[in-house]
């Protein structure tokens, strides 16, 4: 097999001393709530209340302290940390979504796109204003006369004309088709980003601390030329500890190849994660519209979500994983109309790899 592997203490060579003590710190503030998580989980009704009002300052006190590590990084921007407190309710609300174990599979893809949105908002649409420009959109109202309305958009163009979607496969398919949408919306020529398909997992029979990453070559479909030059932007639910992303850019990097920038736009990082980022790769920026503090022994964030990629596109049988056509057919009509340009776009790329 035509492979590339990182391993977990590669990663670790990344973070400075003054990184370490942050985690660490993290580490004990939230061992607080995992200690009030052991009494609500005990299910008497005394000690229940007496730790869920124990839980709120707990919690306060970590957002605190992660918000004044990040304060420090240039290249972590956190959406309920840059942004006004009045949005924050709104990214607050999803993110519990997200979490809840009851949200089912189609509202949590439902809560991902709109998780998304915001995002691109952050990333693309604020960072543009003041520069607007005017749109002229046909109603369906022709009577007296056919009619027109006009409304002004951010000014994206030269923020995203020169992008490329990297899909780290599974969980980061949707919502690179979401961003990918964002740009063609917003774009004055519809513009559609060209995608590069990455197959990569961390080997799961493996704990954090020894974890491993994978990036299968023979199953990746990518023009290396493409990539030269280019902002990349890579979109994943979760950002747990950094190892796919740095094994790919590393790799793209060892070819000789050069992007301009490189942006991770995530819906949950956690801090160790944004830490190696930034560390392993020049000039990398990661988005995030919430950051946890720590990492469990399995490398699953805390206090997370769970498996995303499960949780958003079903889960794969052990012995058929789903190739990236398969996947795309799951989603359905509905929602492969409605990323329809994405969709062939992806499909092109598959297609014309296998036909090289």
């Amino acid at each position: 097999m035509n492979k590339v592997v990182l391993h977990a203490t590669d990663m670790d060579g990344y973070l400075t001393d003054s990184d370490k003590e942050s985690l660490a710190k993290a580490q004990s503030l939230y061992g607080e709530a995992i200690d009030l998580f052991k009494k609500i989980d005990t299910g008497n009704p005394a000690e229940v209340q007496k730790a869920k009002a124990e839980l709120t300052p707990v919690f306060e006190r970590v957002g605190r302290y992660l918000k004044e590590v990040v304060a420090k990084e240039p290249g972590i921007h956190v959406y309920s940390f840059e942004t006004p407190q009045v949005q924050h309710g709104a990214a607050s609300r999803l993110i519990a979504k997200l979490r809840d174990p009851k949200t089912s599979q189609s509202e949590f893809l439902y809560y991902v796109q709109r998780a998304y949105e915001l995002l691109f908002a952050h990333v693309y649409a604020d960072k543009a204003l003041p520069k607007k420009r005017s749109i002229v959109t046909r109603t369906p109202v022709n009577i007296p006369v056919q009619n027109f309305a006009i409304h002004k958009i951010p000014n994206v163009d030269e923020l995203i004309e020169n992008s490329v979607m990297c899909v780290m496969l599974r969980g980061a398919l949707l919502p690179s088709m979401i961003i990918s949408k964002e740009i063609q919306e917003y774009s004055s020529n519809e513009f559609v980003t060209p995608f590069a398909l990455f197959r990569i997992k961390r080997d799961d029979t493996k704990v954090e601390k020894n974890m491993d990453y994978l990036l299968d070559l023979d199953r990746s479909f990518f023009d290396l030329s493409q990539l030269e030059g280019k902002d990349l932007i890579f979109a994943d639910p979760m950002n747990a500890t950094g190892g796919s992303l740095v094994t790919i850019v590393k790799y793209i990097e060892s070819q000789g190849i050069k992007p301009k920038s490189i942006r991770f736009i995530t819906v949950i990082s956690a801090l160790k994660g944004a830490l190696r980022v930034v560390r392993a790769i020049e000039n990398a920026e990661v988005y995030t519209l919430w950051m946890d503090p720590v990492l469990n022994e399995k490398a699953y964030i805390l206090p997370g979500l769970g498996d995303a990629g499960d949780r958003l596109n079903g889960k794969d049988a052990d012995d058929n994983p789903r190739n990236m056509i398969q996947l795309m057919a799951d989603y359905g009509t509905m929602i492969t109309n409605l990323y329809r340009d994405q969709v062939k776009e992806i499909e092109a790329t598959v297609l014309g790899r296998n036909g090289s």
